[in-house]
């Protein structure tokens, strides 16, 4: 099954998922500010999307870009797996 279908069923169908959200769910115990310095510095590549241009607008990701993300660390991680066991 498709990452992204998942995520669509976990979020309700919502294409922007708050960045609150993202970051309880798929990065804790990190704190909140840690989590948007990485964002922020590039650590952590998922680009933040603002409905609103302001500084205060609400965040989020993008349902895709959190899929993207999540299958490049399933490769990567999958890639590990195979240089640790020699397969």
């Amino acid at each position: 099954m498709k990452t992204i279908f998942l995520l669509m069923a976990q979020y309700e169908g919502h294409s922007i998922i708050p960045v609150e959200r993202v970051c309880a769910d798929y990065f804790a115990p990190m704190q909140f500010s840690t989590f948007i310095q990485k964002v922020n510095a590039g650590k952590i590549a998922l680009p933040i999307t603002r409905m609103d241009p302001s500084q205060k607008g609400p965040r989020g990701f993008h349902v895709a870009d959190l899929a993207a993300y999540i299958d490049a660390r399933r490769e990567a991680a999958a890639k590990e797996l195979a240089q640790i066991t020699g397969r």
